[in-house]
């Protein structure tokens, strides 16, 4: 099951996005509501492997789970 970035709590420090060995992070367009960049997960690329939530210094910002309701993606 995919990770989740859960965009009101992402700060954009993006470590994430350098560890990925898939590349499935993403930024995002805009702020969130907290005025920071944000990023987001492509749950159709993800391979589960973790190291995005290893990573992240941000407590809760990526969660173990698939929750496409925490997690905006671009329209």
């Amino acid at each position: 099951m995919p990770h989740t970035i859960v965009t009101e709590v992402c700060e954009g420090v993006a470590d994430c996005v350098s560890a990925c060995p898939v590349a499935c992070i993403h930024e995002g367009p805009g702020k969130n509501i907290k005025g920071t960049d944000w990023y987001w997960i492509d749950f159709a690329t993800c391979i589960n492997c973790g190291i995005c939530l290893q990573v992240c210094p941000v407590p809760d910002a990526i969660i173990a789970q698939e929750r496409p309701e925490l997690q905006k993606t671009p329209e």
